[in-house]
């Protein structure tokens, strides 16, 4: 890690500690990046007593400690994801939701899952933004601007802002494949569906004259995972976009999910977009104009859909890897723990081809099959986070991809940043 910034892991005894290798809150540059909380009292260690409505309320409780321990604020917030085990709690949460954000509200997420840690009913995280940064000893560009935009041509909602920008990147709320005209789901199946969000999409970028080609990550959630064909048949008529990025092939760092989805949709994609500019104030320098860097290594799995890693500006985004060799493209042979080891080589190997190592790792996400074999997996888990140093997220899907029974994402800083334009 470079002297300009460094990972800056924090807990409070205010929150759930001692749940597991992890690090309540882990900023670097200009944002922090919590773990997801489950409805634990701090003082107890367990699971509150109630029903959603008072696990809702703890989470968001252990959120606001871990916020306010850090010198933030609520109205700090970019993104919240909420997991639910069912779809159908959606409303008495986001009740609970709404009083913790009266008057701004981040972009939002919201998914049901097949399985949440010690059997919780939900589980939420965060993304906030860290106006001062971590570079030690020196000021940054502190006090930065958080915008807030919505567009007319695409689904609104009270309960969120369509895309949130902080310094270098716009956060875009997850779109349901809705006609903002007619406010309902559009006909057809899953590709129709896909086509739509991605217009959603689409239309919120234009709406910040941001191009589409500057999407650096995109969360695909299915209803069923074997729609997959039919959305990547939609998803291609969209990446690349435009003759730069159909030149050189670039497509942006993705995860697939199977999750059950509001209005019960077939699909539901999110997409974090890098944002040239900055927020204000900023100086007129040569952080503008960033590039984008993609990129590849033999070391890892390749596919045609994804890159492996994005970076912009201070953070490389990286795709989801699944427990494959990357001579064969099969599966590895063993249990959860041989494949843990393997997504986790896979991720190594990226980390390390674009110059950083796995001490640059700020976020992981882990996406099991059977949400029993946690334990099995922090034994390997360890080996490569002893610290424990990264924020994680832990969910239980119905299915991964080619049968999996493990599937981990990354986000993983980048000390040096990405250049401006030549």
């Amino acid at each position: 890690m470079s002297s300009f910034n460094a990972v800056l892991a924090r807990n409070s005894e205010k929150a759930p500690t001692g749940m597991g290798p992890y690090s309540q809150t882990v900023a670097f540059s200009h944002y922090n990046n919590l773990s997801a909380q489950l409805p634990v009292d701090p003082a107890t260690g367990r699971l509150v007593a109630g029903g959603v409505k008072e696990q809702a309320e703890r989470c968001f409780k252990n959120i606001q400690e871990i916020i306010k321990s850090i010198g933030h604020e609520m109205s700090d917030v970019v993104r919240i994801t909420i997991f639910l085990q069912d779809i159908s709690d959606m409303h008495a949460v986001n009740a609970v939701y709404s009083a913790f954000f009266p008057d701004y509200v981040p972009t939002l997420t919201t998914v049901a899952v097949a399985a949440l840690p010690m059997g919780a009913l939900l589980q939420v995280e965060a993304l906030l933004s860290n106006g001062e940064g971590t570079i030690p000893n020196a000021p940054q560009a502190g006090d930065l601007v958080k915008i807030a935009s919505d567009s007319r041509n695409a689904p609104t909602s009270h309960l969120s802002t369509q895309s949130v920008a902080f310094s270098h990147y716009n956060n875009i709320s997850a779109q349901l494949p809705i006609d903002p005209e007619s406010g309902k789901l559009v006909a057809g199946g899953a590709r129709e569906q896909a086509v739509q969000c991605l217009k959603n999409i689409r239309a919120i970028l234009e709406n910040i004259a941001v191009p589409f080609d500057d999407i650096v990550k995109v969360n695909i959630f299915l209803k069923n995972l074997s729609d997959i064909e039919s959305v990547n048949e939609a998803y291609r008529a969209f990446f690349p976009d435009s003759a730069i990025a159909r030149a050189v092939a670039y497509v942006p760092a993705r995860t697939v999910v199977e999750a059950t989805l509001p209005m019960d949709a077939l699909v539901q994609i999110e997409a974090v977009v890098s944002h040239g500019d900055g927020t204000p104030p900023q100086a007129v320098e040569d952080r503008h104009g960033i590039v984008i860097n993609a990129h590849n290594t033999d070391n890892a799995p390749r596919c045609p859909l994804s890159t492996q890693t994005v970076a912009f500006s201070h953070y490389n985004h990286l795709s989801a890897q699944l427990p494959l060799h990357p001579e064969t493209d099969e599966m590895v042979a063993g249990g959860v723990k041989e494949q843990a080891a393997q997504c986790l080589n896979n991720i190594k190997a990226i980390v390390e081809s674009i110059g950083h190592a796995m001490g640059d790792v700020v976020k992981v996400n882990v996406f099991l099959k059977n949400i029993a074999d946690m334990d099995a997996v922090d034994e390997v888990y360890t080996t490569f986070f002893p610290g424990g140093v990264p924020a994680r997220r832990v969910v239980g899907v119905g299915a991964l991809p080619r049968g999996a029974m493990i599937q981990i994402d990354a986000v993983v800083a980048n000390a040096e940043g990405t250049p401006p334009k030549a």
